[in-house]
């Protein structure tokens, strides 16, 4: 398949291949919708096994951040970039290289933090761009996205809940947590306060030991965890967890987490619909990073970002609300919701 081939079906705007042999950089920029705003997404720097998994995965990044932007209602369009190779090999001229690549697009690309690029090499890549957000430390910074990113995750929980079971809050509520890394750390938090009663599970043997000194909360294994009995399961790690395999196990109401691409396709959203139980759309729950540093482009103000990230409450609320009217799984409301935006966005542009 030529790359014209994989960009058509889903109308990708532009795809920049970055080489600088001298600095060992090969990255990829991915614009996929700039309808609503400038394309905004991270880089992440990955040791792929190819350059076409590579392309496979930056063009799919950067069409969920038109779809995490769009039903946030944000201004902003869809983007992504990859660096090929082992973040243990990067140097500051390979960022800094990067970043003058970033520039050339004249701020038709915003790019931030990802997987392998942490908040120092985001500023060897501001040495040479100014178009980038969310470097923690410097002024109008939002800074670490977790916490911010949990809090949206609970407000949709929240939303789930009452949809589900017309609770006001989470009290006694059992809560599956698949993962107990940065960003479900801080969603524990929010359980604990609120009164759930949470399972968890992790690989990280620190991460456990830090849940349960700090929430006493009980652990089984990570294969377990599909089994736990619990009206909500809360995916924070890996993708396509919820898939052909897992969805029989499942014995929760509620299907609603931090985790990107949740859905292994789009038609275990149509069998979770069928089973009766309610999934809150991974892009739109967790789109609470995304929002934040948004708000660094107009002077970031904490409580202002927080207060906007709250209302993925409405949204969440919205979906599932559409989908039990339409009788049509979550997901592809959700994306119909998305869609809507970017097209008529497209019109007014046109």
């Amino acid at each position: 398949m030529t790359v014209f081939e994989k960009i058509k079906a889903d109308n990708y705007e532009q795809i920049i291949f970055c080489n600088d042999t001298k600095v060992g950089l090969k990255a990829i920029i991915a614009i996929h919708n700039s309808a609503l705003g400038p394309a905004t997404g991270g880089c992440r720097m990955w040791d792929y096994k190819n350059e076409s998994e590579a392309l496979t995965d930056v063009l799919r990044l950067s069409k969920g951040m038109t779809y995490k932007a769009s039903i946030s209602n944000l201004p902003l369009g869809g983007g992504k970039s990859i660096i090929i190779g082992d973040s243990a090999s990067k140097t500051p001229q390979m960022l800094k290289r990067f970043g003058e690549f970033v520039e050339t697009l004249k701020g038709h690309y915003i790019t931030a933090k990802d997987v392998g690029i942490d908040s120092s090499d985001l500023k060897t890549i501001k040495s040479k761009t100014s178009h980038i957000l969310g470097i923690a430390g410097e002024t109008n910074s939002s800074g670490d996205p977790s916490p911010v990113t949990a809090w949206g995750v609970y407000n949709g929980i929240l939303a789930s809940a009452e949809h589900a079971f017309g609770a006001k809050s989470l009290k006694n509520i059992r809560v599956a947590l698949q993962g107990l890394g940065a960003v479900n750390y801080h969603l524990l938090k929010y359980l604990h306060q609120d009164g759930a009663i949470v399972t968890g599970s992790d690989i990280n043997q620190e991460a456990i030991k830090r849940a349960q000194a700090e929430f006493g909360i009980s652990i089984v294994s990570p294969d377990e965890i599909y089994d736990v009995d619990a009206e909500i399961f809360s995916p924070g790690a890996l993708g396509a967890i919820i898939n052909e395999q897992t969805i029989p196990r499942l014995k929760c109401k509620v299907i609603a987490g931090a985790a990107n691409n949740q859905l292994a396709t789009e038609k275990d959203g149509d069998v979770l619909l069928k089973k009766g139980i309610f999934y809150a759309p991974d892009y739109a729950i967790n789109a609470g990073g995304l929002i934040n540093i948004y708000h660094e482009r107009e002077g970031y103000n904490r409580d202002k970002a927080y207060a906007h990230v709250a209302k993925i409450y409405d949204t969440i609320k919205l979906v599932l609300e559409r989908s039990k009217a339409e009788k049509c799984s979550t997901n592809i409301v959700a994306n119909k919701i998305a869609e809507d935006r970017v097209s008529e966005a497209e019109l007014a542009r046109a």
